[in-house]
C-alpha cells in the first residue's frame, strides 16, 4: 500500500510530443490550376457508334479488355450560342448523317442553315468561357486526331442495356431467403417499413423495377489506338450500351487537373483579362473636389 500511495503523489514524466515537419512552401513557378465546373462540359467532344469489345495486347505483352467505337458520317458543328444570344455558351454537334425524309423540316431547315447534311442526333456541350465557343464555327467537320491522341483519358456516356423488370436481388443484388424452415419467400423483398408510424413508404426504397435502359457515364477511360484508316478508337474497358448504340466520347473532366481542352483548341484561346479595380467612390469624390482654402481662425 505504501508504494501504491508513493506511486499515486509522485508525478509521471510527460511523454514529449514529437514535433509535426514543416510545410514546404509551394514553388513560385507552379501554374494555377484551371478547374471546371461539374455543371458544365470540359471541352466538345465527338459521337461513336460502339462496335463491340475484344481483347488489346499492349507492346509489353499485357492483354487487356477494350471497347471498340466507329465513327460514322456526321460530328459536324451545326449551331454556336453564347451568352449573348442564348444565356449560355455552347456547342451543337450533329451525327451520323440520314435520308431527308428521315429528318423533320424545322430540323431540316436548321441543318441547312448551317451547311450540314441532314443527320439524327443533335447534342449540346455547354462550356464555361465565350472564348472555348469561338474556336468553332458552323459546318466544321470535327476530327478525331485533332481532339484526341494515344493515351488520352476520356469519359464514355451512353444509355445502358434494358433488363426490363427485375427483383430486388438481381437490381440491387439483394440476399435471399431461407429456403427451408417453412419460409414461404425465397426471393421477394423484406419490409418495406413499420406499420402506424410513419404509416408510409420512404423515398428511394430498394424495390422491384425496372432495370437498365438509362443514361450512363465511365469517366477517365484510356485511348489504347486510333486507327484512321477505319475511322474507329479503342478504348480500354466497357463502355455503356449494346452493340450499335451511339455513346458520346469527351476528353476526361479531371476537376482541379485540366480544362479538358485539346493543344489546338488552348493555343487559339487568347487569356483572360483581369478586371481592374474601380476607386472607391469617397477617393474618387475627394479627387475630383477642388481643394479648400484654409481659412485663418479668428
Amino acid at each position: 500500500m505504501a508504494s501504491m500511495s508513493m506511486m499515486r503523489g509522485t508525478a509521471l514524466p510527460m511523454r514529449s510530443r514529437a514535433t509535426a515537419p514543416a510545410r514546404m512552401a509551394a514553388p513560385a513557378s507552379r501554374k494555377p490550376l484551371n478547374v471546371v465546373a461539374r455543371s458544365q462540359a470540359s471541352a466538345v467532344g465527338i459521337f461513336g457508334t460502339k462496335a463491340g469489345m475484344m481483347s488489346y495486347f499492349r507492346e509489353d505483352g499485357t492483354c487487356v479488355p477494350a471497347t471498340v467505337i466507329a465513327l460514322e458520317g456526321g460530328n459536324m458543328v451545326t449551331m454556336i450560342k453564347t451568352e449573348e444570344t442564348d444565356g449560355y455558351n455552347a456547342v451543337q454537334v450533329g451525327y451520323k448523317t440520314v435520308p431527308e425524309r428521315k429528318v423533320k423540316k424545322p430540323e431540316l431547315g436548321h441543318l441547312k442553315k448551317a451547311g450540314c447534311p441532314p443527320m439524327r442526333h443533335l447534342r449540346e456541350f455547354k462550356l464555361p468561357r465565350k472564348d472555348f465557343v469561338e474556336v468553332y464555327e458552323p459546318g466544321q467537320q470535327l476530327e478525331i486526331e485533332d481532339i484526341f491522341k494515344v493515351g488520352d483519358e476520356v469519359d464514355v456516356a451512353g444509355k445502358t442495356i434494358g433488363k426490363g423488370f427485375q427483383g430486388t436481388i438481381k437490381r440491387w443484388h439483394h440476399h435471399r431467403g431461407l429456403m427451408t424452415h417453412g419460409s414461404k419467400s425465397h426471393r421477394e423483398h423484406g419490409s418495406t417499413g413499420a406499420s402506424t408510424t410513419p404509416s408510409r413508404v420512404f423515398p428511394g426504397l430498394k424495390m422491384a423495377g425496372k432495370m437498365g435502359n438509362a443514361r450512363r457515364v465511365v469517366k477517365q477511360q484510356e485511348i489504347l489506338k486510333i486507327d484512321l484508316a477505319r475511322k474507329a478508337i479503342v478504348i480500354k474497358g466497357c463502355v455503356p450500351g449494346k452493340p450499335g448504340s451511339v455513346v458520346e466520347v469527351t476528353p476526361a473532366k479531371i476537376v482541379g487537373k485540366n480544362s479538358g481542352l485539346a493543344p489546338w483548341q488552348l493555343a487559339a484561346i487568347p487569356p483572360m483579362k483581369k478586371k481592374e479595380k474601380a476607386p472607391p467612390a469617397e477617393e474618387a469624390s475627394a479627387e475630383g473636389a477642388p481643394a479648400e482654402e484654409a481659412q485663418p481662425s479668428a
